[in-house]
Formats: structure tokens, C-alpha cells, sequence
């Protein structure tokens, strides 16, 4: 990692060290990571992809993204909700995934609980944006950044989440989904689309 946490890649772009790993990476962290969603179909799926990341690497989880997408029905939580035990031994036997029991059975949990919050809020994007902080007036340093484990927010929001019967929503796994969704700009200083991302969550209508 550069000290300054920003590494320059080879199309002479800076982005977040982590970023520049893999070209995949790379699209994901230009184009994706950060930005502000309400789109509650893309937040549902962010944040059972990231229970699916548990002692995995983000990276492992990205590739395998289409196929997890083809397994849980483009992650509609309606049609998830649905899944059966036909659905679960189809579900172990995709090589596509990540073949774990607990998390295709808490993904499948989260997708009955989801319809409880959307009667409750409006929508899950009303009920997740509840819990974001104000947006950052500037970028990170790498420094700032190492000391952050989770925040107080994701913690009240994984807190609520498990009391409401939601599964693999751990206060580092939604510290994660609030970093990816836009909730936290974690862009470091100086990487190109961090200031992207302050523009982006400065002009954001939250949901709710």
C-alpha cells in the first residue's frame, strides 16, 4: 500500500489503493463504490452480498456477482422471500456462489424481514438512509481511514437490524454496505473519484 493509501494505475488514474488491484476493481471502485443509491432493489442486494463476504474478500464476492445474481433472482426481495427448500439444495449444489447454509438461509430470512421494513418506512432505502451521517466536507487521509473499524451509525443500524430478525448484519459488514451505497464517502484524499463521490452525496435527495 502507498503511504498515501492512493496508488496511480496504469491508465494514470488515482484511485484508493484497493482499488488498483484488478481491473475489475477498478471499473467497480470508478464507477460504483460510494455512490449514493435510493434504489432499493441495489441496496438489498449490496448488503446480502456483503453477509456473503464474511471471511471472504470483496474481490471474491465481485466475481462472483452475475452468478449470485442468476441464483437469488436478481436479488428481487419479493421473489427471495419465496424461496423454499427446493430453493436452498439448488442454492448448495451452484458452484457460482458461495455455498454457505447460514448465509443462503439468513438471505432468504432477510428477504421475509425486508417486507416488514418497507410497511414500516416507505422503502429500504427510507429505512437504511435513516442512519447516515452527515456527509463528509472532505476526503479521508489513509491514517483516518485505519483507525475505522465501524462507525456509531452502522452500529445503531446493525443493532436494529438484528433486533428486527435479520441475520449476517454485523456492524462491519453494514459499515461496509454504507461505504459501498454512498451512506460514507471512505475515498481517500486524493483519489480522483472521492471528489466525484463529495459532489455526488452533497447534491443526494435522501429517501425519506
Amino acid at each position: 500500500m502507498p503511504e498515501s493509501g492512493v496508488s496511480v494505475g496504469p491508465d494514470g488514474v488515482a484511485r484508493c489503493w484497493w482499488g488498483d488491484t484488478d481491473d475489475l476493481y477498478r471499473r467497480y471502485h470508478d464507477l460504483e463504490w460510494g455512490r449514493p443509491s435510493a434504489d432499493d432493489r441495489r441496496l438489498f442486494e449490496k448488503l446480502t452480498l456483503e453477509g456473503f463476504m464474511s471471511g471472504l474478500s470483496w474481490l471474491t464476492i465481485l466475481r462472483k456477482r452475475e452468478s449470485f445474481r442468476t441464483a437469488f433472482r436478481d436479488f428481487e426481495p419479493a421473489v427471495v422471500a419465496r424461496f423454499g427448500a427446493r430453493d436452498v439444495a439448488r442454492l448448495l449444489k451452484d458452484e457460482g456462489i458461495v455455498r454457505n447454509r447460514a448465509k443462503i438461509d439468513a438471505t432468504i430470512n432477510n428477504a421475509r424481514r425486508y417486507r416488514e421494513l418497507v410497511a414500516e418506512f416507505g422503502s429500504f432505502a427510507a429505512y437504511a438512509w435513516r442512519f447516515a451521517p452527515p456527509p463528509r466536507r472532505r476526503l479521508i487521509t489513509r491514517e483516518e481511514l485505519m483507525r475505522v473499524k465501524f462507525s456509531p451509525e452502522a452500529l445503531a443500524m446493525s443493532k436494529d437490524l438484528r433486533q428486527r430478525g435479520w441475520g449476517f448484519v454485523g456492524p462491519t459488514t453494514v459499515y461496509s454496505f454504507m461505504e459501498a451505497m454512498g451512506l460514507i464517502n471512505d475515498h481517500l484524499r486524493g483519489c480522483a473519484a472521492g471528489q466525484e463521490v463529495l459532489g455526488l452525496q452533497r447534491d443526494f435527495v435522501r429517501p425519506g
